[in-house]
């Protein structure tokens, strides 16, 4: 059998053999088509060096490692993030590579979950306008973006079964959002198919998902590649709408579509889709490609180290300890000050063109005495003799500087607990007893527990995964340099069981429930009016800001929100103006607080900006199942604007016109939804008065307000069985007629 794809004619086989990878990081060249690779993201180009049919995760070409998301999600800056994006491009391009693996978007619904430094946030809209530019950057360089993981992958235990059992409520304004932002905004070239289960349903053959959602209602017309190894059923993911199954080669596989077409039991159109799509991606690439590519590895280092320090976010600062003074003796402590810890495992581990560290770049920017103590092993195992050595170095300095943080966060494994290493927090305890002034900066790849521990710090900076240039971005913090802007992505609970997602994480038997809705992360502590250590989006600064009086205006396709931003302090800064909506009196379920819009402002010193935050009419919509589609609800909303999601400056309320919600009623609607139902209420009251001039008992029982409290829950089809009835099933499909005209 041959069939026309393109310009050239390829047989069942040939397009079976298109749709595997031809091993592990290419496509697979068939007829006259070439391979292009596919490689990892997305914080660098991990492109191997070894043989191409083995993963070689260790093995890479060296490439700038700027900061993970956890750091570049902190900046909560687009335009800086799609820098970051045109600098991964011309990388790419400049090692062969046509399709870039990621940007990871899925969101941190635990904070255990140890993927979470791949991921931007909490908050499903920070995440998709973040996400949108890294796409639009990478894309603007002719090397495609593989959005990922589509879709509900949010944690690594069981990860290849595991069934994510979430509404569909949920499922559309949490999980999904982010990735229809992306898609609809920026086209990426690919989006990457999750390992995980949908309620039950593998993502990599799950129709509605693949094709109902992402292309009918999305709109996507690029290419869908499987995660490695994500593919259980090659015949049901192509049915499914996946595109290609990564690695390969798979004859297996193959052998099985090519037996499917002859059987009939798979459509071939659904074969020659996807080699089509294939066969675009492959010209698409090809045409990009150019072999005199290069790029300036000093310039994507500076940027690397811009990038991270922006990312960087300042917890506390009592007392003015930071910026640092020059002059003032240091003590550094702590071995990831002198071996950093810059990115987590996993697939996105690669190798850095240079690697930075805080302690050789704090002692470049100060003419004062730095003494380092190492204070644990490079493993975080605290030993008496380096705990002595590290109080005697912070007791005879000026100031001490601590740089503590976890061992490891990798793609694989969920994190067990959120507490930092025990021998390091007594470590901490030690030198502030020695020295009061002392600075602790973390470095980890995801939440960890900052109480009660730093009720002792008078300063603590939160430094993440920084990426190759940390250290530099660190010392710049530390001394004012930058002046930190980071704004906390993620919020710090005082307790891992305080969390949202604590008891439903990560499941059983191959089962995790997403109990707490759409109350994930910031939305669950707020609805339960739960103390945090640090609120999703705070950050301090080394100025400060106040804010005037916001106003909003409707205008068309949304809402603008200005508000007067004046910088009080003595410092050039930047502040993230953040808006938060809520819907006093809403008929449907919602957080107290959702973040509808957002802007990065620089405002010089004593200088005031007028600020103009934009929010989408989209971005208030929520999903009505009932109606199985998006929907405003109509209302005074109420905007209130600060600098996070618990300091919240100003507020103004701005009226919304909403859609039209109305649900059409059925036979199994209830009485109470009929007669809340303006057309409703009308026919079934004529009824009812038709039934009275009769004498129904039934009308009676309604009429009296005990006994409609317990018929209003009763579906109008159910209330056709009661004895004397004038509901009969002929009346009531009669009813649902007229009331749905």
């Amino acid at each position: 059998m041959t069939t026309d794809a393109g310009s050239s004619r390829l047989t069942t086989a040939e397009q079976a053999a298109l749709t595997s990878g031809g091993d592990f990081w290419h496509s697979a060249a068939v007829a006259d088509l070439p391979k292009i690779m596919l490689t990892d993201g997305p914080h660098g180009v991990r492109k191997q060096i070894a043989d191409a049919s083995q993963p070689g995760l260790l093995d890479s070409e060296p490439a700038t490692c700027f900061p993970p998301a956890v750091a570049l999600g902190s900046t909560w800056d687009p335009d800086l993030v799609r820098r970051v994006g045109e600098a991964l491009g011309d990388e790419a391009r400049a090692m062969g590579v046509s399709v870039l693996l990621g940007p990871g978007i899925n969101l941190k619904r635990s904070p255990l979950g140890g993927r979470n430094f791949e991921y931007y946030a909490e908050d499903p809209l920070l995440t998709g306008v973040l996400a949108t530019e890294w796409v639009r950057g990478l894309q603007s360089r002719g090397v495609g973006a593989s959005l990922k993981h589509f879709a509900v992958n949010s944690q690594e235990t069981d990860r290849m079964r595991v069934s994510a059992d979430v509404d569909e409520r949920t499922l559309r304004e949490m999980y999904l959002r982010a990735f229809q932002r992306v898609v609809q905004q920026a086209q990426p070239w690919t989006v990457m198919c999750s390992y995980n289960r949908i309620n039950g349903v593998y993502a990599s053959q799950d129709p509605w998902l693949l094709t109902t959602v992402l292309r009918d209602e999305w709109g996507f017309t690029g290419l869908v590649v499987s995660d490695w190894g994500a593919v259980v059923d090659r015949v049901a993911a192509v049915r499914a709408g996946l595109d290609l199954t990564m690695p390969g080669p798979d004859p297996t596989g193959d052998e099985a579509l090519v037996r499917a077409v002859a059987d009939g039991t798979l459509d071939p159109a659904a074969l020659d889709t996807s080699a089509a799509r294939m066969r675009a991606l492959v010209e698409r690439s090809v045409a990009a490609l150019d072999p005199a590519a290069s790029y300036d590895a000093d310039a994507h280092h500076a940027l690397a180290r811009e990038a991270a320090g922006r990312g960087i976010v300042l917890l506390k600062n009592d007392g003015g300890l930071l910026p640092l003074a020059q002059g003032a003796s240091l003590a550094v402590i702590g071995e990831f000050a002198r071996s950093p810890r810059f990115q987590g495992g996993g697939s996105s581990q690669m190798i850095p063109t240079r690697l930075d560290d805080a302690l050789t770049e704090i002692t470049a920017l100060t003419s004062a005495q730095v003494t380092f103590a190492a204070g644990y092993t490079v493993d975080g195992t605290a030993v008496e003799r380096l705990v002595a050595e590290a109080e005697d170095a912070a007791r005879s300095a000026d100031v001490a500087v601590v740089f503590i943080g976890t061992a490891q966060e990798t793609e694989g494994a969920d994190r067990d607990t959120l507490e930092l290493p025990a021998a390091q927090l007594a470590l901490v305890a030690r030198v502030v007893a020695a020295n009061p002034r002392t600075v602790v900066v973390l470095s980890h790849g995801a939440v960890v527990l900052t109480s009660p521990w730093d009720s002792e710090v008078p300063a603590l900076v939160e430094g993440w995964l920084l990426g190759q240039a940390g250290g530099g971005a660190v010392a710049d913090v530390l001394f004012g340099v930058a002046n930190p802007s980071g704004r906390l992505t993620e919020t710090i609970p005082l307790k891992l069981a305080h969390h949202p997602s604590h008891l439903d994480f990560p499941g059983e038997a191959s089962h995790v429930r997403y109990g707490e809705g759409i109350h994930v992360g910031y939305r669950g502590f707020d609805a339960r009016e739960q103390e945090v250590a640090y609120p999703f989006g705070f950050g301090l600064s080394y100025t400060t800001f106040a804010y005037g009086d916001a106003t909003a205006t409707a205008v068309d396709g949304g809402i603008e929100v200005r508000v007067p931003v004046t910088n009080t302090g003595g410092r050039d800064g930047r502040e993230v103006v953040q808006v938060y909506a809520s819907l006093p009196g809403s008929r449907v379920r919602r957080a107290p607080r959702e973040l509808k819009g957002f802007t990065h402002v620089a405002i010089a010193a004593g200088e005031t900006a007028d600020v103009l935050v934009r929010i989408d009419r989209d971005d208030l919509a929520y999903w009505d199942p009932s109606l199985r589609r998006w929907a405003v609800e109509g209302g005074d909303y109420l905007l209130a604007v600060g600098a996070s999601s618990r300091d919240l400056r100003t507020s103004v309320t701005v009226k919304v016109d909403g859609d039209d919600t109305r649900v059409p009623l059925t036979a199994e609607s209830t009485l109470g939804e009929w007669l809340s139902d303006p057309l409703g209420g009308h026919v079934l009251a004529e009824a009812f008065a038709a039934a009275a001039a009769q004498g129904g008992g039934l009308v009676g029982m309604a009429a009296d307000p005990q006994m409609f409290t317990l018929l209003a829950g009763v579906p109008l089809i159910r209330m056709a069985a009661f004895p004397g009835s004038p509901l009969t099933p002929e009346a009531i499909a009669h009813l649902v007629e007229a009331a749905n005209p």
